[in-house]
This record gives structure tokens, C-alpha cells and sequence, in this order.
């Protein structure tokens, strides 16, 4: 039990020595009074102590009652108990004796912070299937546990702030330290799996799922007096883990923009594929976690709805921006297929009264193609690679989807850029673009292999009634030795003009 001689009840100084104006006899009156409940709260507090070590709770209990009740007490680590008490009015003292000596049975509540983790949720795909025995169902927990167990990460973490928790036929494991552990742990873990299924027959080889997120837990003892957690962070986290096919590795957006900047090889790993719901309608945007041998390309099952924003976005477009300048270029990497590259340059003022923290992007295409596979980035005037937050549409032929600005564009804030680029097949040899708002200055570059006889034709395009009109300058042309440039610019478009570069 704590000791602090700050419990004596015994006043430091002598009683003052009474006056003949009778004014020191009213003061040591006073004094007396005072004394008395200095007692009177001093001798709560000894009661306090002795409970608090029958109940064996600790000043974090008393913290945490402080909070709840919102008393103003000065508190700080170097204080002790009786220190925290002292500092405490007699009224909360009295409270806190009742909450301790109380007949009735009293629970403790949940600690007053939460604490994040970086969470690793599988389990094994089919594992109670009927048709199987239960010892064979035992038996792959079994390999999964010492698969597990058998990775670099598992073996070198920090027994002190990770969390292992089995769920029956998987398990979650959450680092406190860094979100590289679970992602690296999935890479292992399918890894591992990948040698032992490559000698096993197919009844026998254990597929598994795994969902990855970052989020806060309340700690929680258990039956058995060990950590347990509850909180968004697990729940997320097996949400995430829900929406996967076998050999799937999921991640949420947080956790996914997170890991892909820590390295430059983890960047291949992250592929954004759209927005799921998961339960009570919430949704998410989930990332694809595959590449190397790990992971798998199959796409999660769900019944997400995905509807354009296409219409609204564009016309919120036309009255936030102004484009001071517009650059699309056009790099044709392989003649067969037309694959090209696409970078296409925004310089934009913010018009409109309020700030603007995301912009829309949507795509088309003439191939049809996963989002994982154009490549997609986007960065800003700072060359910083801006996130992904919401990928509304990923069909085959069209996607639509919003980045998170660095900082927010302010109203009539200059110097702002945003550069876009992506892979996509060109296969008809054009390419339409049409101008969201009012633009200064607009200019086409197209770069194609020597291969590749270049016919060059600009039109412009009302898309309303379809019709066509070539512009009224031509696109210059550039023959080098390796590859042909085409060239063209125009000044003053207004919202929604239109033109079609043909090659």
C-alpha cells in the first residue's frame, strides 16, 4: 500500500496567542473549523487508500473519476495518490469513498483514452465447410499458427505493444509501432502459404484472407485477465478483411496511403479498386494488396452501387475554376495496342467563396481496363504525389474518382497545379478532351515511335449536336530521328469547348 507522510492530520504550526481585542480568539475559532475538516478529509482519504487496495485499483482509477466528473484538479505523473486526493474538494472525496465502500457491485468502465494499432486480420477461407472433418479443419489452424509464427515480423516483435488475438480459425494481430508490420506480415504469411500449398493437394492447401487498417481500441482484461480490445480499429479492420476472396489481402484507403509513401517498393502492392459498402452502409475505399507472387487479383465480392458523379462534378467545376493554362501530352508507348501514356497538366484558380480540399477526376477509354492497371497519380504544384479518397466508378471503359488536396486551394489563390497521369489504350488513334471551365491557354503534344505514320487533324466538337468543324490552325509537325511531335495550341475556350486530336 502507497505511504505518504502527507496523511498526518496533525497541524504544522502552534495555535496563535490570543489578543486583548478578542480578534485572535475569532481567528483560531475559525482555524479551528478548518482544521476539523481538514481532518475530517484526510481521514476519507486514509479509507480511500485502504479500499483502493482491497479493490486493487490505482491512481489511474482515480484519474479516470477525475475526467469523468470533470473536476478541475491539477493533476500531473510525478503526483502521487494521496498527492491527487489531497488536491481533490472534500465533496469529490466523499463521492469517491461512495463509489469505493458502495454495497452494491461496481464495474469499472473503459479507460479514458483509446490507443491505436495497426491491425493484420485473417482467417481461413471455408475452414468449416461440412464435408470436412474436424480434425483436418484443426489441422490447417494449426499450419496457419506456425506459418505465422515463422515470419521475420512475427519473430521480431515487440511482445510489449503487439497484440495477439485468436478468433477460432484465424486471428488478428495488431503493432502499435508502425503500419509496415501487418503489411509486411501479409507478404510473408502468403509467401509461406504459397511454398507449403505448392506440395499439397488441393483439399489440403489453406487459402486464406486478410484485411488490413489502422484505427484506435479500448484495451480491455478479459475473462482470464488478459489484453482484449474493442473499438473501430478490429472492427474496421475485419470489415475490410469480410469484403475479400481467397488469397485476397484488403486494405483500407488510410492504411494503404500510409504504407505506399513509407517505400518505393511497396507502391507496387497498392492498388485502388473501388468503393464497398460494408455494414450499416458504410462505405469504403478499398485497395487491392497484390504483386510478386503475393495477393491475388481476384475482385472482392459486394454489392456496391456505383453512380456517376460525372454530371454534378463537372457542372460544380465550370463555376469553382478558372484554368489559367492547360497541358495535355501524349506518349505512345507500344504501336501494336496504342498504348499511351497520358499526363495532362492543370494550372487553376480558385473562383468560387470557399476553400476547395478535393477535386473530381473521370477518365474513358477505348480498351477496357482495371484501375489498378492505368497507373494512375497525381500530384501537385509541390511534386507531391496527392491520395486517392473515393473511387466512385470503375468500370471497364470508365472511372471516376477523387483526390485529397495536400492543402486546401484558397478563393482567387494563384500558383496552384495539378498534374494527372495515366496508361490507357488508345486503339482508335484520337483523343477527345473536353474543357470543364473557362481556359486562358491550351496546348496538345502528341510523341509517337518513327514506326508510326502520323496524320496529324485537329476538330473541334460540339458534343450536344456531335458536330465537327477542323480548327482554324493546323497541328505544326516534328520529324526527328527517333520519333515524330505533334504540336498544337489554342487561347480564350470557354466552358465545355471541345476537340478531338486524331494521329
Amino acid at each position: 500500500m502507497e505511504q505518504d507522510q502527507e496523511l498526518s492530520p496533525h497541524p504544522e504550526n502552534p495555535a496563535p496567542t490570543r489578543g486583548d481585542d478578542g480578534v485572535t480568539q475569532e481567528n483560531n475559532s475559525n482555524n479551528q473549523n478548518v482544521n476539523l475538516d481538514e481532518i475530517a478529509k484526510l481521514a476519507n482519504i486514509a479509507e480511500i487508500m485502504e479500499l483502493l487496495e482491497e479493490t486493487n485499483k490505482n491512481k489511474d482509477w482515480i484519474v479516470h473519476q477525475i475526467k469523468l466528473k470533470r473536476q478541475k484538479v491539477p493533476v500531473n505523473p510525478t503526483m502521487t495518490t494521496v498527492g491527487i486526493l489531497k488536491a481533490c474538494e472534500p465533496d469529490f472525496i466523499s463521492h469517491l469513498l461512495g463509489e469505493l465502500s458502495a454495497n452494491e457491485e461496481t464495474f469499472e468502465t473503459p479507460p479514458a483514452l483509446t490507443k491505436t494499432y495497426h491491425w493484420f486480420f485473417t482467417d481461413i477461407v471455408a475452414s468449416s465447410d461440412p464435408t470436412m472433418a474436424t480434425n483436418e479443419q484443426a489441422s490447417k489452424i494449426i499450419v496457419l499458427n506456425k506459418i505465422i509464427e515463422r515470419t521475420e515480423t512475427f519473430k521480431q516483435r515487440d511482445p510489449e505493444t503487439t497484440l495477439i488475438l485468436p478468433t477460432g480459425d484465424g486471428m488478428a494481430l495488431g503493432f502499435a509501432d508502425s503500419p509496415e508490420k501487418p503489411f509486411r506480415l501479409a507478404l510473408e504469411a502468403h509467401k509461406g502459404l504459397s511454398r507449403y500449398n505448392s506440395t499439397r493437394k488441393e483439399k489440403e492447401k489453406i487459402l486464406i484472407r486478410v484485411g488490413l487498417d489502422t484505427g484506435p481500441v479500448y484495451l480491455i482484461k478479459d475473462l482470464n485477465g488478459n489484453e482484449n480490445v474493442w473499438g473501430p480499429g478490429i472492427i474496421m479492420a475485419r470489415r475490410v478483411m469480410d469484403l475479400a476472396k481467397d488469397m485476397n489481402i484488403l486494405a483500407s484507403a488510410r492504411f494503404a496511403n500510409d504504407v505506399r509513401t513509407l517505400r518505393p517498393e511497396y507502391r507496387q502492392y497498392m492498388h485502388p479498386i473501388g468503393d464497398y459498402q460494408i455494414k450499416h452502409g458504410e462505405k469504403l475505399l478499398i485497395y487491392n494488396v497484390y504483386g510478386d507472387g503475393v495477393g491475388s487479383k481476384k475482385t472482392p465480392s459486394s454489392d456496391k452501387k456505383q453512380k456517376s458523379k460525372a454530371a454534378e462534378e463537372v457542372e460544380k467545376t465550370s463555376s469553382r475554376f478558372l484554368y489559367s493554362y492547360i497541358g495535355i501530352e501524349l506518349d505512345i508507348k507500344d504501336i501494336k495496342t496504342m498504348l499511351t501514356h497520358h499526363t495532362l497538366i492543370w494550372n487553376l484558380i480558385n473562383i468560387s467563396n470557399e476553400p476547395v480540399e478535393r477535386i473530381f477526376y473521370y477518365l474513358d477509354g477505348d480498351a477496357p481496363r482495371g484501375f489498378p492497371d492505368l497507373n494512375v497519380t497525381v500530384k501537385d504544384e509541390e511534386d507531391r504525389e496527392l491520395d486517392i479518397m473515393s473511387l466512385n466508378v470503375n468500370k471497364p471503359y470508365h472511372k471516376e474518382f477523387f483526390v485529397r488536396l495536400k492543402k486546401p486551394m484558397k478563393p482567387n489563390e494563384k500558383g496552384r497545379m495539378v498534374k494527372l497521369e495515366y496508361d490507357w489504350e488508345e486503339p482508335e488513334r484520337n483523343y477527345l478532351y473536353r474543357v470543364a471551365s473557362d481556359c486562358k491557354k491550351l496546348s496538345f503534344m502528341l510523341t509517337a515511335p518513327k514506326e508510326i505514320e502520323v496524320n496529324q487533324k485537329v476538330v473541334k466538337v460540339d458534343t450536344e449536336s456531335g458536330e465537327k468543324t477542323y480548327a482554324s490552325i493546323p497541328a505544326a509537325m516534328k520529324y526527328n530521328a527517333d520519333k515524330t511531335e505533334m504540336t498544337w495550341s489554342t487561347e480564350n475556350l470557354r466552358t465545355f469547348d471541345a476537340y478531338r486530336f486524331d494521329w
